[in-house]
């Protein structure tokens, strides 16, 4: 049985300092890597992009009664 990580795809990503600093942020705060944020921010991106093929909004609420605030501009 061969190791997960044979599974995986290595990729080189260049960011600019900014976003790096914004990518290092996360990650600590959520006590996780970068490698962690960046899946976990392609699963987002696919779940609103899947959303918007389908003709739904993604949106950001604090009342589930209420849009606070409609994302557009996503892939």
């Amino acid at each position: 049985m061969e190791s997960a990580m044979s599974d995986k795809v290595r990729i080189n990503l260049q960011v600019s300092p900014e976003l790096n600093n914004i990518l290092e942020g996360i990650a600590e705060s959520s006590s996780a890597t970068k490698t962690d944020v960046i899946r976990q921010a392609l699963a987002l991106v696919k779940i609103a992009h899947d959303a918007k093929r389908n003709g739904k909004h993604i949106g950001l609420v604090a009342d589930s009664s209420k849009l606070d605030t409609e994302i557009v501009g996503l892939l």
